[in-house]
Formats: structure tokens, sequence, C-alpha cells
């Protein structure tokens, strides 16, 4: 379904503001797969799901999706076949349009637009129908603005809009960091729930030990561009919240070491 084939992507390169965010990284996934990434700041989580989405051209490798090489096509195409939630709620959907107006938008996208009614009954219907299942009350508030809705609201919402034509890959970045604990627990039922009824392809990043430990069929962790471990299968599902733990004290001692040895090489050398 998702390939990536040594992807490296370096920021400013050349300058002293270089940073080599993605480092020759491998990664397929099958379809029908829910991986979820992690690693600590820096480590090129979201900077992976941004190659795929397309928001940059990577500098060496390929990117193949559903059978297409996606490598050198721009965003906007790609948005054909991917769906994607981002952390701020607000980044998702139109404020200042209604939330049947957000949605009748995410029906056409990656379509060919021309003229005729954008809201003909049986799609206002299958809306109402659809955010009803959110259990949100908002199914008689199709009319209202998106804009006056809660973060949480919005949320739900916008993941009803990733989803709403089952792309090939959804891509979901720390999509509940933003939110109340209320709320993210709301949209992580509401994830497992669109993500098991329309077997998505799914590639989720999280900082959330508990998300990563008890969600998804394989789980990989990230360090300076790299895909450092790769649980899947009985050894994602005998993971705890304690072993994550541990491995990421294992990330952070490791650089711990690594920036004294390269103080004191510094030092030397002065």
């Amino acid at each position: 379904m998702l390939e990536v084939h040594a992807v490296s992507k370096t920021f400013h390169s050349g300058t002293p503001n270089e940073v080599r965010s993605l480092r020759g990284v491998n990664l397929d996934l099958a379809a029908g797969s829910w991986v979820i990434i992690i690693g600590t700041n820096g480590s090129g989580k979201s900077t992976l799901l941004n190659a795929v989405a397309g928001t940059f051209l990577v500098d060496e490798g390929n990117i193949r999706l559903a059978g297409r090489d996606v490598t050198r096509w721009p965003e906007h195409a790609r948005a054909a076949l991917i769906g994607r939630v981002f952390q701020n709620p607000f980044s998702g959907s139109s404020p200042s349009l209604t939330i049947q107006e957000n949605l009748s938008l995410a029906a056409r996208r990656g379509l060919s637009r021309g003229l005729g009614w954008g809201l003909k009954e049986s799609l206002v219907a299958r809306m109402r129908d659809e955010v009803g299942r959110l259990n949100m009350g908002l199914e008689n508030r199709l009319e209202n603005a998106i804009g006056s809705l809660s973060g949480g609201q919005r949320q739900a919402l916008t993941l009803l809009m990733a989803t709403w034509l089952c792309p090939e890959l959804l891509l979901l970045d720390e999509h509940t960091a933003a939110l109340d604990p209320k709320s993210a627990d709301l949209v992580i039922a509401l994830t497992e729930h669109v993500v098991a009824r329309d077997q998505l392809t799914t590639l989720m990043v999280t900082h959330s030990m508990h998300q990563a430990a008890s969600l998804g069929d394989r789980l990989i962790m990230m360090h300076r561009g790299q895909i450092i471990h790769d649980f899947r299968g009985a050894e994602k599902r005998r993971l705890r919240l304690d072993d994550l733990l541990a491995r990421f004290e294992e990330v952070r001692r490791a650089e711990q070491l690594d920036e004294s040895a390269a103080q004191m090489l510094a030092e030397k050398y002065i």
C-alpha cells in the first residue's frame, strides 16, 4: 500500500542551521494496517508524514502509494489518495463555512469541479446521519459555522471529513494533542471506530505512550531521522506502557552521552 524507500530530507542545507530530518528511511505499510509512530522531539515523526503527504519534495529516495510512484507529485495531487488530520483542530476546516459546506468540500476532494448543486438532498441526509453518529448533537446544526464549535467538536468533524471518501491512506499527526482529556478520548474512540469500519491504512504520530501501547497493530520509534525500533504482530501486542517508557529512557541516556562526548571534544580543541 505505502512504500517509503531510502527517503532523506535536509532543511537549510549548507548553512549553520542545517537539519538532517530524515536519513534514508525505509517503511512499508500493508493495506489495512495501523502504524503508530513515536519518538522524541525532532526525531522526524511529523517530517515523515509531511514527506508522504507531499508538503515538500524529498531529497533522495522514492515514495509509492497504492501502486503509484508519488515521489514528485505535489501535495494537492496526493490529496486525492490521502486523508489527513492535524494537531491543531482549526487546521482541517474552514471556520467561516458551515458544517455542511465543509463536509461538502470533503465529499469533492480529488474530484473534478464544475457547476452544479453542491448540497443535494441525498448528501445532506448522509451528512445528518454521519454527524449524528458522533453523538455530539450536531446533526441538527449543520448550517452553523464550524468556527463556532469547540476544538473537540471540530476535530471530530475534521476526522469525519478526512475519511469521508475512504482514502487510500489516513495520516494522523498528533490529532488529540491539543484537546482536553475528555475530548481526546472521544476523538480516539471515533478514530478506532472509523479505522476498523473502513479498514483504513493508517499512519499515526502520537506523544501519548498510552495511545502508542494500546492502538494499532504496529509501532515504530524514530530517532534522529531514522527508525530505530519496529514492533509488529505479537511483539506489538505484548508491548506495555512501561516497555515504551524504558525505550525512551534508553534514547534519552544515549542523547546525554552524545552531548557529553561532543562537549569534551569541543573543550579539547578550544
